[in-house]
């Protein structure tokens, strides 16, 4: 038997205004969606910005549903929406934003479990780790190289 360490790193900036100018532009487009959100369950508003390799930015938000499984969260809508709507083309980087109608989010707030997983699976079809800026509504933002980090022992088609 062997003990394995896994580690993560992060890069955690002060704000918003402290990312690189592509990142700033892309948590900005993220926060507008977070202000779309439907969330009259949760009071939770997320808002997720994707960047492609095209240039072209996608937008998600949560959408729930008084029949909770049916809803969806912001990073899955984006991302989904980027793989329907250009499905050959990469993701350079992905922003996410959220906040509480109950209280202020002022840490930085990671993609839930199920976000991870179809994160993931985006990793590994463009063979490419994608970068994810995370924050609440304001204060420090979180960067992780690679949903590797969040994910570490992720499940992917290798598998099957």
């Amino acid at each position: 038997m062997k003990s394995v360490n896994i580690t993560a790193t992060f890069t955690i900036y002060d704000g918003i205004g402290e990312l690189p100018e592509p990142a700033q532009n892309l948590m900005e487009q993220a926060v507008l969606a977070r202000e779309n959100a439907y969330a009259p369950y949760s009071n939770f508003s997320v808002g997720a910005a994707i960047l492609l390799d095209n240039d072209k930015i996608i937008l998600g938000n949560n959408q729930e549903n008084a029949a909770y499984p049916s809803g969806l969260c912001a990073e899955r809508v984006a991302i989904y929406s980027a793989a329907a709507n250009f499905p050959n083309v990469g993701i350079k980087a992905l922003a996410i934003t959220a906040t509480s109608k109950t209280k202020d989010l002022d840490t930085p707030v990671a993609p839930c479990g199920s976000c991870r997983q179809a994160i993931a699976e985006y990793e590994v079809k463009q063979k490419a780790p994608i970068p994810i800026y995370f924050m609440g509504k304001i204060g420090k933002v979180a960067k992780s190289d690679s949903l590797k980090d969040l994910l570490p022992l992720a499940f992917d088609k290798t598998f099957l």
